[in-house]
C-alpha cells in the first residue's frame, strides 16, 4: 500500500500505528492510543545498524558513524580508533655520507711524450741542416711552407668551401723561400708579386662563382705562409747567419714553453677567453721572462757585436709577437670550427699548428737583428 493513501504523509521516523498488541516498552496499541498520545510522541531516529567493532567492514572503511536528525554532522565525533590502513611512513634511514669527489690535477691538455719526442727530433733535423749545409735548411723551410700551404688550403676548403688554388701556392711559396735566400728582400718581394699574379690565372680556369673569395684566400694564404718565411732564409744569409737563425727559433721555443710552464701551474687571470681560452695572463708574464733571459744570453754569446740589453729587448718583441701568432691562428681555427690544422704530427697538431708562432715572429727578429748588429 502506497503510504498516500494515509491521508497525509507520515513523519519522519514514525511506524504509524501499531495493531499488534502490548509489546514490552511500547504502549498499547489502536485508534484510542494513537489519538491519545499521538501529541505526545515524537518520531524515533532511524539507526541504522552499527557492525560491531572489528568486524570485515572496519578493515575496508573504518568503523560506521551515526547519522540522523539527532546526530549533528557537522560536529560529529571522529570514528571509531582504528588502525589506519597505510600507516604513517617511517622517517628515512640516514645515507651513508658520500665520499667528497677528490679534486682533479691539471692536464697538460697534450700527449707531453709524443710532443716532447716529436719536437727534438725536428730540432735535430734542423740543426744538422743549419750547421752542415745552409742550402739543406733552406730546403727544409721550402718543405715546411708546402705542407702548411696544403693544410691550410685544404681546410679551408673542407669547412668553408673556399678552393684557394694550392698547384700556384705551392710552386710560388717554394720559390719565394729560395728567393729570400738568393736575392734578399728583392727577390723576395717579387716571388710574391708572381705567385699572387699566379693565382689570379689559375682561378680563371674554373666557373666564376666564389672566384673572389679563393684569390682573396689564395693571396691571404701566400703572404701567411711562405713570404713570411722567407725572413727566415734571408736571416741565413749573414756571416753568422746559422747563429741568427738558431737564436730566433730558439727565443721562439722558449717563450712558447714560458708560457705554457708559467701559465699551466698558476694561470688564473684569461688572456683572450673569446679566441684561445687556455692561454692566461700569467702565461705571457713567462714568455716574456724566459724570453728575456734567453734573448740576453744569446745576444751577448752567439751574436757578433750584440749585448745583453739588445737580447732583452729582441726577447720581449719575441714573446709579444709569438703570443699574437698564436693568437691569429687560433682565430683562423675558431673560424674553421677546428681544434688542429692538421694531424701530421703527434702531439703537436699539423706544421701549421707549430708554424704559428714562428712565421710572424721571423720578420720581427730580422727587423731588430739588422738595427742592432746589421745585415752582417
Amino acid at each position: 500500500m502506497n503510504d498516500s493513501s494515509w491521508g497525509a504523509p507520515p513523519q519522519a521516523g514514525y511506524w504509524g500505528p501499531s495493531d499488534r498488541g502490548s509489546v514490552q516498552g511500547v504502549a498499547p496499541a489502536g485508534p484510542a492510543y494513537d489519538a491519545h498520545y499521538a501529541q505526545q510522541t515524537r518520531p524515533m531516529p532511524i539507526v541504522p545498524d552499527v557492525p560491531e567493532h572489528g568486524g570485515d567492514q572496519d578493515d575496508d572503511q573504518g568503523a560506521a558513524r551515526l547519522s540522523g536528525p539527532l546526530v549533528d554532522d557537522s560536529q560529529s565525533a571522529q570514528p571509531y580508533a582504528v588502525a589506519p590502513r597505510n600507516p604513517e611512513p617511517m622517517p628515512d634511514a640516514p645515507q651513508p655520507a658520500q665520499p667528497e669527489p677528490q679534486p682533479q690535477k691539471k692536464s697538460a691538455g697534450r700527449d707531453l711524450g709524443a710532443a716532447i719526442g716529436v719536437g727534438v727530433g725536428l730540432g735535430a733535423v734542423i740543426v744538422a741542416s743549419l750547421f752542415v749545409v745552409k742550402a739543406v735548411f733552406v730546403g727544409v723551410v721550402a718543405i715546411a711552407v708546402v705542407v702548411g700551404l696544403w693544410e691550410l688550403t685544404k681546410r679551408l676548403q673542407e669547412r668553408k668551401g673556399i678552393k684557394a688554388p694550392l698547384v700556384p701556392l705551392a710552386i710560388g711559396g717554394a720559390a719565394m723561400v729560395v728567393a729570400g735566400y738568393v736575392r734578399g728582400s728583392e727577390g723576395a718581394w717579387v716571388a710574391m708579386a708572381l705567385t699572387a699574379l699566379a693565382v689570379l690565372v689559375w682561378r680563371m680556369t674554373e666557373p666564376p662563382e666564389g672566384y673572389l673569395k679563393d684569390v682573396t684566400a689564395g693571396l691571404f694564404a701566400a703572404f701567411y705562409v711562405p713570404f713570411l718565411a722567407t725572413f727566415v732564409t734571408m736571416m741565413l744569409m749573414a756571416d753568422d747567419g746559422h747563429w741568427r737563425v738558431l737564436t730566433f727559433l730558439l727565443l721562439t721555443v722558449v717563450s712558447d714553453t714560458g708560457a705554457y710552464a708559467v701559465g699551466w701551474r698558476f694561470g688564473k687571470t684569461k688572456l683572450a677567453p673569446r679566441i684561445s681560452p687556455g692561454k692566461t695572463r700569467e702565461g705571457l708574464l713567462g714568455a716574456v721572462a724566459f724570453a728575456m733571459a734567453a734573448g740576453a744570453l744569446c745576444m751577448q754569446f752567439a751574436i757578433d757585436g750584440g749585448t745583453w740589453w739588445q737580447g732583452l729587448l729582441l726577447g720581449l718583441a719575441v714573446a709579444v709577437s709569438a703570443t699574437l701568432g698564436d693568437l691569429g691562428e687560433s682565430m683562423i681555427k675558431r673560424d674553421l670550427g677546428i681544434k688542429d690544422m692538421g694531424t701530421l704530427l703527434p702531439g703537436h697538431g699539423g706544421i701549421m699548428d707549430r708554424l704559428d708562432s714562428l712565421l710572424p715572429t721571423a720578420p720581427v727578429v730580422w727587423l731588430l737583428l739588422v738595427i742592432f748588429v746589421g745585415s752582417g
